[in-house]
């Protein structure tokens, strides 16, 4: 497998999570979807879901990104693959391998959600922009707080989010970010969903942050 640097650093990320896919992204050489596409349409792929995957593809494929915190690291690297849905329900299709065994995969949704699939589907982002600016986030987060806290569980419904405001660029589903005065709060609720595992829920409080700790490469008004 060969690696590159991602230079091409897709539009529609904010400056730090721009950074962050050049400073650490790299691309391996995938798989391409059109090689495929008889092989969809014959066993009953619409088009429509196939030229969505070729999208992303060109987008994202072969993005290798440092592990996310949570879900065991996340994708290995960005692929898309293994197309599965109905006229009725909408389609999913995989948006990369896991770096290790988990009980559930990565997947692209049908309105372009980013998530998990176990036995349920759980979208954790509105798009696969904000599972990258969770990422960019997280590793700035993680150089400038003075302190990280960790809670799980039940412990998470304790949090006071009275004061904060959502990080909007990472669209935010099951799992969310919060800015408050001096900390950001990341709740991470997917695999609790996925697997009807209540206990699994965790939060992540960064605090000791100044204003470039806060935001960093985004500008008010635009998060």
């Amino acid at each position: 497998m060969n690696l590159n640097l991602f230079n091409d650093v897709p539009d529609g990320l904010t400056q730090r999570a721009r950074s962050f896919v050049s400073v650490h992204g790299v691309k391996v050489d995938v798989r391409h979807v059109e090689d495929h596409r008889q092989w969809w349409l014959e066993r009953d792929v619409p088009a429509s879901v196939i030229d969505r995957m070729a999208a992303y593809e060109e987008r994202w494929g072969g993005l290798v990104l440092p592990p996310a915190s949570r879900y065991d690291g996340g994708p290995r690297y960005l692929e898309a693959d293994c197309p599965e849905g109905s006229e009725s329900e909408g389609w999913w299709f995989e948006a990369g391998m896991q770096r290790c065994s988990v009980p559930y995969g990565f997947w692209i949704g049908p309105s372009g959600e980013f998530g998990i699939r176990s036995g349920q589907w759980v979208p954790l982002h509105a798009t696969v922009e904000g599972w990258v600016e969770s990422l960019a986030l997280t590793d700035h987060a993680s150089m400038w707080a003075t302190q990280i806290i960790k809670l799980t569980g039940d412990d998470v419904d304790g949090i006071v989010l009275a004061g904060f405001e959502p990080v909007r660029e990472v669209m935010g589903l099951a799992d969310t970010w919060w800015r408050g005065a001096d900390s950001l709060v990341a709740v991470y609720t997917g695999e609790a969903e996925a697997l009807s595992f209540p206990r699994g829920r965790t939060a992540l409080i960064y605090s000791g942050l100044d204003e470039w700790g806060l935001r960093g490469g985004v500008e008010d008004g635009t998060s």
